[in-house]
């Protein structure tokens, strides 16, 4: 090597890393043309280490503290390159410093519904998303697997390979959990736990800590959780047969005031008790209960007639309706002066 090629070269007497950008996991020391001075400094901040590369191998590692690099604090470097006790010159080496912290915070989602068989709702298709944290915890082995050679390796480079991870564990767990849908909300803690203990070895396949992992959420697709509401409703109404007949008691009021006024109930009523026995049927028949005989329903009885029944108690019926709120004021003095009508003729 030339005086003036030696007096060109450029010597680093300190290696250190600042952190200056929020999110970067491995950050390369730039070295081409440049190398390290022996007896260099080198300095290793909490929450970092540093690690020297030759040849591509992985070879001396540092926690945090302050170094001078010799041939007794770089013990592998000096036996991969073959130096004596007493080398002295500068010398080339990749140096990469890893940030340690804690990545808290992450999110995770299923992209797509992952089918499951539910023992209540036969194949159902869930979604399910949370949080998780992790930290660097062997810098060797995330560089052999995961950041390479490359100059800057990042916190969003890493996500799309963990959350390829946790969904295949989400989808494991779910579907080896045997939990109806129904009760996972309460066992969400417990999956957690599940899904953490199955991640934990994977991670740390590449140097990675598994340090928290919270499942926040499990639902169903909309058009599926319609149906759940749907069945939900009929769940609540219980009895259809007395649901039936609370919604025709109610609609009284508000059939005394349409057109055709309290002649339309009694049909009413008959069909409203048509229906509830169907509907009572069918559901039976869901349920494997053996169907019963369906009832026709009977004709309503006719009203006496105006003229045949006795107008004091006629017109005391009409008092009870109208006290009753089943009939208007309009209906009562309508069929009131009918009845004296009829009376005076």
């Amino acid at each position: 090597m030339s005086l003036g090629s030696f007096i060109r070269k450029q010597f680093i007497d300190i290696l250190q890393w600042n952190e200056d950008r929020d999110g970067v996991l491995a950050w390369r020391h730039p070295m081409q043309d440049f190398e390290i001075q022996y007896g260099a400094s080198l300095t290793v901040r909490e929450s970092q280490m540093a690690v020297f590369v030759n040849e591509g191998k992985v070879a001396d590692v540092f926690g945090p503290g302050m170094y001078k690099l010799t041939t007794q604090t770089l013990p592998i470097l000096t036996y991969l390159k073959n130096w004596d006790k007493l080398f002295e010159s500068p010398f080339k080496s990749d140096v990469i410093f890893f940030s340690t912290r804690l990545q808290l915070g992450r999110r995770w989602g299923t992209a797509q519904p992952v089918t499951l068989r539910d023992s209540e709702f036969g194949m159902v298709r869930l979604r399910a998303f949370g949080v998780y944290s992790y930290q660097i915890s062997d810098p060797g082995k995330f560089y052999r697997e995961i950041s390479g050679t490359r100059d800057e390796y990042t916190v969003d480079d890493l996500e799309a390979q963990l959350r390829n991870m946790v969904v295949a564990a989400m989808t494991t767990a779910l579907g080896g959990s045997k939990v109806p849908f129904l009760d996972m909300a309460g066992n969400q803690g417990l999956m957690s736990q599940s899904i953490s203990e199955q991640l934990a070895p994977v991670f740390d396949r590449y140097g990675v800590r598994l340090d928290n992992f919270t499942v926040e959420n499990v639902s169903l697709p909309e058009e599926l959780q319609k149906a759940l509401d749907t069945r939900i409703s009929m769940g609540m109404a219980g009895d259809l047969g007395k649901f039936t007949q609370y919604q025709t008691a109610t609609s009284i009021p508000l059939a005394a005031q349409n057109e055709g006024g309290i002649a339309g109930i009694g049909a009413g009523l008959a069909a409203g008790a048509a229906l509830g026995q169907t509907m009572a049927q069918g559901l039976g028949a869901a349920q494997g209960q053996p169907p019963q005989q369906a009832q026709q329903p009977q004709a309503p009885q006719q009203a006496p007639a105006a003229a045949n029944a006795d107008p004091v108690q006629r017109l005391q019926q009409l008092k009870d309706l109208l006290d009753k709120g089943l009939i208007t004021a309009a209906d009562y003095d309508s069929a009131k002066a009918e009845v004296l009508k009829k009376l005076t003729n």
